[in-house]
């Protein structure tokens, strides 16, 4: 079932805020950064210096995630309740705290 444009952004305006509330709270013990600016999240590192950026792409109704020098692109799946990675099954949540856990081993949320 393909997502109208208007359930797409509600989707992940939804999925993007749930994420960012918790690697927000996540963050106060741990050494990132994490923002939502203009629909984007990004979670950043100082030492050394590394970005992660996700964001949703409306035109193939994705979430594109950018992080250690790959690209992760999402599709909505209506029975994991989720975005998830096509060949993975990782959902968007799964993917992210196994990205931050490469810079943090122990990390979690």
């Amino acid at each position: 079932m393909m997502l109208t444009d208007q359930e797409f952004q509600q989707r992940s305006d939804e999925s993007l805020e749930a994420l960012y509330s918790r690697l927000a709270d996540a963050s106060e013990d741990y050494d990132f950064d994490v923002e939502m600016n203009n629909g984007a999240l990004t979670v950043e590192f100082e030492e050394p210096r590394e970005r992660f950026v996700v964001s949703p792409n409306s035109p193939v109704k994705q979430i594109w995630v950018s992080a250690h020098v790959q690209s992760f692109k999402f599709d909505w799946k209506p029975e994991a309740g989720a975005f998830v990675l096509a060949d993975s099954g990782k959902t968007l949540e799964q993917l992210m705290v196994e990205a931050i856990q490469k810079r943090l081993p122990d990390f979690a949320i």
